[in-house]
């Protein structure tokens, strides 16, 4: 039974964000990894783990995402 509230625009807006979102903090980590670099650290590993941790945030984003658009409440 399809809810009177499903739109497919909601939806292809829904995966557009979860895209952008992850592609956003994964060039943020980056950006921050070649701080780290320039001026902190002269190893370049600082850019892998600032890519990863942008990664790690993104998802925890997209899980926020998820969860609002479903409706589900912490309790």
């Amino acid at each position: 039974m399809s809810r009177s509230n499903d739109n497919p625009w909601k939806a292809f807006a829904l995966v557009g964000i979860i895209g952008l979102d992850i592609a956003i903090c994964m060039l943020a980590g980056y950006w921050l990894g070649n701080i780290a670099v320039n001026y902190l650290y002269d190893n370049p590993i600082c850019i892998v783990v600032g890519i990863m941790l942008g990664f790690a945030v993104g998802v925890f984003n997209v899980i926020l995402i998820i969860r609002r658009y479903m409706g589900v409440h912490n309790e």
